[in-house]
């Protein structure tokens, strides 16, 4: 089944923000690295804490951050290729490097990785398995590769798509419980994910003379 809107100003015009969802956002003084989670909230749960865990205080982090009632927040998602809604295109189009946090379906715990930026993709990839998470690359309709996704749309027009199964976003919070209420009890796991996938985007820009 398609998206219900098709841009962000179809999802205003048929939402209502600060009732239905909310934008956050928090803009670097100091960074050109972006986490994004376009999908929130209750869309794909779980990658609104991820990405803003990840940007931390030293970087640029940006979500729609859904709250409907349970089972409507799909309502809310707009695809990678079509989300325009202006922060957040002002933001990736002025970062040079950008990492877009997604969940996608499943009970075993892994992450699918895409994106344009190859480099930095498989350097969070080594860095996650390292750590003993388990990833595999994305199949085509989840690789993040049309250049219209907001993850390439930063100023090197590459970045990286992270899609976490739900058995993977589940390990992070405790007792495996992603309610809302629920999402600020994290667990262990999320530490080590996280401190991964900083690891794998040092050692990326490193490689890429960027750090």
């Amino acid at each position: 089944m398609g998206d219900l809107y098709q841009s962000y100003a179809e999802l205003a015009a048929g939402q209502i923000e600060g009732i239905d969802y909310q934008r956050l956002w928090r803009i670097s003084q100091f960074s050109t690295l972006l986490h994004l989670a376009i999908h929130g909230g209750g869309i794909e749960t779980g990658t609104t804490e991820l990405a803003d865990t990840a940007a931390g205080d030293s970087h640029d982090f940006y979500t729609l951050d859904a709250f409907k009632p349970a089972g409507t927040n799909s309502d809310l998602h707009v695809t990678s290729t079509r989300y325009d809604e202006p922060q957040a295109l002002a933001m990736a189009q002025a970062a040079s490097h950008i990492v877009s946090w997604h969940g996608s379906a499943g009970a075993t715990p892994v992450t699918l990785l895409g994106g344009l930026d190859y480099n930095l993709r498989d350097q969070i990839g080594q860095s996650l398995a390292v750590a003993g998470f388990t990833v595999q690359l994305a199949s085509e309709e989840l690789n993040g590769d049309d250049p219209a996704n907001i993850c390439n749309r930063g100023t090197r027009k590459m970045g990286v798509q992270l899609e976490l199964s739900t058995a993977q976003r589940a390990a992070f919070f405790l007792n495996g419980d992603m309610t809302r209420a629920n999402r600020k009890n994290t667990t262990a796991a999320l530490t080590s994910y996280i401190t991964a996938v900083r690891t794998g985007i040092s050692k990326a820009l490193v490689a890429a003379g960027a750090g």
